[in-house]
């Protein structure tokens, strides 16, 4: 049962953060940075897909992703349409994976140590809901501040 639940978390704040992102006034606000700020709310989606998409969807549910993460943060020129059909095809990929997985696998290790230490499918899948809205807060807190 947890897994489904996650799956429906993650596709909700998804769907919240693809909301944030169309909120922004102009696409150009997506990319502004300055003022103590490093990352711009357009990096911080493109970091939150990329994240989602090799830890959930690669990992778990075998799905084809090659990450660049240097990418998701140095990026300016992805167009706001571009960022829905990633963020759309993220919730499907997750979505995917998390009812593929077998409940099983959730007290087992994941693959990939992440965090410096092993930990379970279930332990990793939680971080990586709270890293979502972590990220998610900080979009909602850039969008406020710099699309004035």
């Amino acid at each position: 049962m947890i897994k489904e639940n996650l799956a429906l978390l993650f596709e909700k704040d998804m769907r919240k953060l693809q909301k944030e992102i169309n909120s922004y006034s102009s696409e150009a606000n997506l990319w502004l940075a300055g003022n103590g700020i490093t990352n711009a709310g357009g990096n911080l989606c493109l970091h939150l897909l990329g994240n989602l998409q090799h830890y959930i969807g690669l990992q778990i549910g075998g799905f084809a992703y090659t990450r660049n993460r240097p990418l998701e943060f140095s990026d300016k020129n992805v167009p706001i349409t571009v960022i829905n059909e990633l963020i759309e095809h993220t919730i499907q990929v997750v979505t995917a994976a998390l009812k593929n997985m077998p409940e099983s696998s959730l007290d087992t290790d994941y693959p990939e140590n992440v965090l410096g230490e092993s930990m379970t499918h279930e332990y990793f899948l939680l971080h990586l809901l709270a890293h979502l809205n972590y990220h998610l807060g900080q979009i909602n807190y850039h969008r406020r501040l710099f699309d004035k």
